[in-house]
C-alpha cells in the first residue's frame, strides 16, 4: 500500500477526502498533522489550478511522497470573479466564517437577478515527485448567491451557507445527503482522479 499525503489543515475538506479515499485497498493517506509538517505554502498564484499545483509540490519536496492539494473557492459574477482564488483569505486568514459570510453579502448589496449569479470550484492536483509528475482534475457548481444566509453552518466552508445550487435551488448546506453527493465538485474531482492515481501511485 502506497502514501498519499493530503496537503490541507482544514478539517472538514480533510475529512471529505479521506472518505473519499476509504474504499481504495492500494493507497493509504497521511496527513500533515500525522507527519508533523508545520510549514505553510504561499499561495501566490493566481487560478485554482495553479495554487493547487504549488501546494502540492512545496509539500510533496518536504515529505517526498506523492502529494494531493486542492485549491478551492467561490466566482461572483457581480464582483467579476470575486474573491476566486482568494475566498480563505479574502478578509485575512484570521477572519471567521461569520465574516465572510456577512462580507460577502454586504458586498452584494443592492445587487439583483441574475447578477447574483457564482460559481463554485475545487481543483485537485496531485504531484509525483518519483516521477516528477502532476494529475489536475477540476468541477464546479453553478448558482448564486442569496439574499441572507440559511440558518446551518459547516465550519470551514463559510460561502456554503450562502449559495443556493441551481440544480436543487437549495442553500448548499441544507442539502439531503444524496443530493450533496450528486454535485459535490471536490468529490467529483477527486472520483475521477483516483483511476488516475492508481496507475501511477
Amino acid at each position: 500500500m502506497r502514501q498519499l499525503l493530503i496537503a490541507t489543515r482544514n478539517k472538514a475538506k480533510l475529512l471529505e477526502i479521506k472518505n473519499t479515499f476509504s474504499t481504495l485497498s492500494t493507497i493509504s493517506v497521511v496527513d500533515l498533522s500525522t507527519l508533523n509538517i508545520s510549514q505553510e505554502a504561499k499561495e501566490t498564484a493566481t487560478t485554482f489550478k495553479e495554487n493547487a499545483k504549488l501546494k502540492a509540490t512545496f509539500f510533496a519536496n518536504i515529505s517526498r511522497l506523492p502529494t494531493l492539494a486542492d485549491d478551492a473557492g467561490i466566482e461572483i459574477q457581480a464582483l467579476n470573479g470575486e474573491p476566486g482564488v482568494r475566498s480563505r483569505r479574502w478578509l485575512g486568514y484570521e477572519a471567521s466564517d461569520e465574516e465572510l459570510i456577512h462580507y460577502t453579502l454586504s458586498r452584494l448589496k443592492g445587487v439583483e437577478g441574475k447578477e447574483r449569479a457564482a460559481r463554485l470550484t475545487s481543483c485537485i492536483s496531485v504531484y509525483i515527485p518519483t516521477l516528477k509528475r502532476y494529475i489536475y482534475q477540476q468541477e464546479s457548481i453553478d448558482g448564486s448567491i442569496a439574499k441572507k444566509p440559511s440558518s446551518r453552518r459547516v465550519e470551514g466552508y463559510p460561502y456554503r451557507s450562502v449559495f443556493i445550487v441551481d440544480a436543487f435551488n437549495k442553500y448548499y448546506d441544507e442539502l439531503s445527503p444524496k443530493e450533496h453527493d450528486a454535485i459535490n465538485h471536490r468529490v467529483r474531482a477527486l472520483k475521477n482522479i483516483i483511476p488516475q492515481l492508481n496507475n501511477l501511485v
